[in-house]
């Protein structure tokens, strides 16, 4: 299935520069600084259940299209809010195999070809007629030693692992990986979303978990914020190194403190005025900023998604589930008052992603091309392809550089998806730095040491690994 100059340069002398570049960094190890992996799976060391719970149903990218194709979750088995998921798995992969046709052009593809030739020495394309001799040979290698998570982590050559955790996670399973002795480095990330969007569902509970975890009173804003900074600690503690957010809008805020208090009552309380919850959500994104700037945790941003577009599903099955949809996201306007108090500040790393990809060359390359904290994160969810990922460096690049970028991240559920998602970001990189070669716009020996750096200098710099 897979041919060996994929993604390559077309045109001869580029594709020879391409290749080269490529054979440098193809083995590198594996960063993989944000993800939702579960890092139950590393702290237990269990083998995956069988093919559909490893390579379908956790995975968005997949149900999502098959979904729009009128393939219900249920007939999937994806997880429901009630608890049912009583799909049998094999008919769960005839559906999938009978389907594989859908994800023609889509990197979806890409990582899957990858997945089931190099995990699994499955090299014909998969189809309904080869669906059950698949199943077999994926089920019975899930049974080995050579599959479980800890295995695959180590084969994967990754290096270091970010899970992405709630604000009041006692972070138990990263506990156990710590105590088991084992060397894999899986590190949490502090999300701390379920307590600052007033519409997160469970909020106040939310709210009250995250004081009695951190021991504080989250009744006022100074409780509330110093039970934040506490699990900010704790989670460094526990080897976390950034932060994420994922709100709609990049807009941010900074009311005098007497302001922010009462905004905070309204919030706590319940009686809000119309565009509190907004207003508090980027008052939010100014505080938690002052925190990096005190603590050295890299904050994330991850904006423009309306979640949940489809009600129907969300209600059936949960978060998370494919109908996420992005919307037009401004930053020059919105991240002005983030920006004015902690955009020069020493040591401060923002790492702005977006959705909307016509704001790369219009407002972040500009912004990240000037503000010392800011960095582009790379093209991220329906952008996490090759065509997104070269839009990227062509839109990017000529005002920011390559050295206001953060290298890639793979920000999967699917754990065998890593090692294809690095894979087709090192390809295009080396297409890209290739492209310039030959157009005499980048020395040879500049593009070898590029290509070392966009794979794991500057996401290690970023993220402080």
């Amino acid at each position: 299935m897979l041919d060996a100059n994929r993604l390559f340069p077309a045109e001869s002398s580029a594709r020879k520069v391409a290749v080269k570049l490529y054979e440098t960094v193809r083995d590198l190890p594996i960063i993989s600084p944000h993800g939702h992996t579960d890092p139950s799976w590393f702290a237990e060391n269990k083998p995956f259940p069988n093919p559909a719970a490893l390579l379908i149903q956790p995975d968005h990218y997949i149900f999502r299209m098959l979904y729009s194709q009128s393939v219900s979750l249920e007939s999937l088995g994806v997880p429901q809010v009630d608890g049912k998921q009583q799909a049998d798995p094999r008919e769960v992969w005839q559906i999938f195999a009978k389907h594989y046709y859908l994800f023609r052009g889509t990197p979806t593809r890409l990582w899957l070809d990858f997945t089931l030739e190099n995990q699994f020495g499955l090299k014909d394309r998969l189809t309904e007629a080869n669906a059950n001799e698949y199943y077999d040979v994926i089920a019975k290698k899930l049974e080995t030693p050579e599959f479980l998570p800890r295995a695959l982590f180590e084969e994967f050559k990754i290096e270091v692992l970010a899970t992405t955790d709630a604000a009041f996670d006692d972070l138990s399973w990263h506990k156990k990986i710590r105590e088991s002795g084992w060397k894999g480095r899986v590190v949490p990330t502090f999300r701390p979303d379920a307590v600052v969007d007033a519409e997160f569902i469970g909020f106040k509970e939310n709210i009250q978990k995250l004081g009695e975890v951190a021991g504080e009173d989250v009744s006022t804003f100074k409780g509330y914020l110093n039970a934040l900074r506490k699990r900010r600690a704790f989670f460094k503690e526990m080897g976390a190194t950034a932060t994420d957010h994922g709100h709609l809008t990049a807009m941010t805020a900074d009311l005098p403190a007497g302001e922010a208090a009462k905004l905070y009552e309204r919030i706590y309380s319940g009686k809000t005025n119309p565009g509190d919850v907004e207003l508090f959500q980027a008052q939010m994104l100014t505080e938690m900023a002052g925190m990096s700037v005190e603590d050295g945790l890299t904050m994330q941003l991850h904006p423009g998604s309306v979640r949940n577009h489809n009600k129907l599903v969300y209600e059936k099955f949960g978060r998370d589930k494919g109908a996420d949809i992005p919307s037009p996201t401004e930053y020059v306007r919105a991240l002005r008052p983030l920006l004015d108090k902690y955009g020069n500040a020493p040591g401060f790393t923002f790492i702005l992603f977006t959705l909307d990809e016509t704001v790369f060359s219009r407002e972040l390359a500009p912004l990240a091309g000037h503000y010392p904290c800011l960095r582009l994160g790379p093209p991220w969810w329906f952008h996490d392809s090759p065509e997104g990922m070269m839009r990227f460096r062509e839109t990017a690049t000529e005002t920011a550089g390559f050295y206001n970028t953060v290298g890639f991240n793979d920000d999967t559920r699917a754990f065998l998806s890593i090692p294809s998602r690095h894979d087709v970001a090192r390809r295009i990189d080396s297409a890209f730095l290739a492209r310039l070669v030959t157009e005499h716009r980048l020395d040879e020996d500049e593009a070898f040491e590029l290509i070392q750096d966009l794979t794991v200098g500057l996401v290690k710099k970023a993220y402080k690994l």
